[in-house]
């Protein structure tokens, strides 16, 4: 286990939302997570990330921009109106790499831009310093 894995795993579990239209994708970064130790969603499309955001509470939400039904960047604003979700964590997690791509996801809302093939310990080194809400009930 590298160091990144390490910090991240000994920190409290962290309530990590993976949103992305790419099942096996998704499905893999909520396994690396939940393996390290944290409570990881994953769904596949933006209504479903709204509807699990009202009751998960996520602290970190890893958001694909490109899917089928809303884009991430409107799943984006939505998430920063929910009570309890204001102070997310979002990272985009993106094919679309360019200047404007990025201007746009800070205007969204999101907190970091990575493109995709995302590396790993890029996202567990931005994970690693995500602050942990408290979950209200």
């Amino acid at each position: 286990m590298g160091r990144d894995e390490a910090e991240i795993e000994n920190k409290s579990p962290l309530r990590v939302l993976i949103v992305d239209d790419n099942r096996d994708a998704a499905n893999l970064m909520g396994k690396l997570l939940a393996v390290l130790g944290n409570n990881t969603k994953v769904v596949y499309d933006g209504f479903a990330a709204l509807d699990t955001a009202h009751s998960f509470k996520p602290e970190a939400v890893l958001l694909d921009i490109g899917l089928p039904d809303m884009d991430g960047y409107e799943v984006a604003r939505s998430l920063r109106e929910i009570p309890g979700c204001e102070n997310v964590t979002l990272v985009a997690i993106t094919g679309w790499g360019q200047d404007s791509d990025r201007q746009k996801a800070t205007l969204a809302g999101f907190n970091h831009h990575v493109v995709k093939p995302a590396d790993s310990s890029v996202l567990l080194r931005l994970l690693r310093d995500v602050p942990r809400i408290p979950e209200i009930n």
